[in-house]
């Protein structure tokens, strides 16, 4: 219940507000259908699993060894394999709401530490390693805390999907069900990775979020 609470549509750290690249690359036809939609999806789980996905496991290992040194080396981390301005403007801004609102609701120390950190400056305040935070500080399994991010990008941009394309909610769950059925094979590949295994090599994700930033019309925040 907890993680459905924190990891929930409804919680509001404005994942919604973003389209993780997607926004772009429909404008430009390079995703117009299901199928490249899925194409999409897949492609962005993949990388979040090497890079975010990465520093989420590692952030949860540190706040459950209650090493904070090792949690602010994941945060450092996620935040400099942001290439683009969008990509580390989404990661801090839902990082930054994340630890303010599960530090009141949880009213853990860790987590009001973490809070006060990211507002003093002193960490980057990324999603991914805030969720691994939260999660070690709830007893939830590492395991559960990276499915979780990994839905979490593949229905941020598949509900962003409804919204731009010609694709109904039927189409869209399908391409969502398919891409969550990789979550375990993606723990799998990084669960023994160390942080200078963490890679973010997409330059076509990287040159689309970069145009979305000086885009005239747009949906999206970017």
């Amino acid at each position: 219940m907890r993680l459905l609470q924190f990891t929930d549509s409804m919680f509001p750290v404005g994942a919604f507000t973003f389209s993780n690249a997607l926004e772009p690359a429909v404008q430009l036809g390079i995703v117009h259908d299901r199928r490249t939609l899925h194409e999409f999806v897949s492609t962005a789980t993949h990388l979040a699993a090497g890079c975010d996905g990465i520093g989420l496991l590692e952030s949860h290992r540190g706040t459950r060894a209650g090493d904070t040194d090792r949690v602010a080396r994941s945060d450092e981390a996620v935040f400099v394999r942001k290439l683009n301005e969008e990509m580390r403007s989404m990661s801090t801004r839902m990082g930054r709401k994340l630890a303010e609102i599960s530090a009141s609701v949880v009213a853990d120390p860790v987590l009001i530490r973490r809070a006060g950190d990211i507002a003093a400056g002193a960490v980057p305040g990324t999603y991914p390693a805030g969720l691994g935070v939260l999660a070690a500080v709830l007893g939830l399994p590492e395991e559960a805390a990276f499915a979780a991010h990994q839905y979490g990008t593949a229905a941020m941009i598949v509900g962003a999907a409804v919204r731009l394309m010609r694709i109904d909610h039927v189409d869209a769950q399908t391409v969502l069900f398919a891409v969550n059925g990789t979550a375990q094979r993606h723990y799998e590949r990084v669960a023994g990775a160390s942080l200078e295994d963490m890679a973010s090599f997409a330059p076509m994700t990287d040159v689309l979020a970069a145009a979305h930033v000086r885009a005239r019309i747009r949906i999206f925040t970017n």
